[in-house]
């Protein structure tokens, strides 16, 4: 999802975020003292986070592992970001709004988001002692990267004919099942050569 800064925006000490984020209309991420609201996505993005939220859902289940989309918060010191899916093995209780302990992170990647998601969202996410794995798909071309702590958080590249293997959770993903129903000439060209 697209971040802004909120205009008029002021530095807000953690306690009044997390205070008045309950109340507030929008979904808004807090990174060093200031709030950005979270814009709504659009069709590739959602397609693409629902697939690997259905994916990831069915693979875990019966396990202590749960999978969240969009709506449950990331606690990294006293940043929160809502990650656009995440895995989390800890026991959450059933009022927790945020997660402490993720072991995968997905970001879904647009115009407006790339430049956080591979900067200042990375940065944070890697000091996150329970994380094995950060995402990242891109929306407007097929390509899915992927960082992984056992390899010293380089990337990783899967493109279509390619297979996926998140290792925390212990699943493998064709790369055309993670766009599938995208719209995009990537994917357009591909069900093209298929028929």
């Amino acid at each position: 999802m697209a971040l802004q800064q909120e205009q008029d925006s002021f530095y807000l000490s953690e306690e009044e975020y997390l205070t008045t984020e309950i109340h507030s209309d929008v979904k808004r991420e807090y990174i060093d003292g200031r709030i950005y609201a979270m814009a709504g996505a659009g069709y590739n993005h959602n397609c693409i986070s629902a697939n690997i939220l259905g994916e990831f859902r069915n693979h875990l289940k019966g396990t202590p592992c749960a999978t969240f989309m969009a709506d449950i918060k990331v606690r990294m010191g006293k940043d929160y970001v809502y990650p656009d899916v995440l895995v989390d093995c800890s026991k959450m209780a059933g009022d927790d709004v945020f997660s402490t302990s993720p072991v995968i992170i997905v970001e879904v990647l647009s115009r407006s988001t790339r430049k956080t998601d591979t900067t200042t969202k990375l940065l944070r996410y890697i000091n996150l002692p329970s994380l094995q794995e950060y995402v990242l798909i891109e929306q407007d071309i097929v390509s899915v990267q992927v960082l992984r702590r056992n390899k010293h958080w380089l990337s990783e590249y899967y493109f279509l004919g390619d297979a996926v293997t998140f290792e925390s959770i212990g699943l493998t993903l064709n790369v055309e099942d993670i766009y599938d129903r995208v719209d995009n000439r990537d994917m357009n060209e591909f069900r093209q050569d298929k028929v």
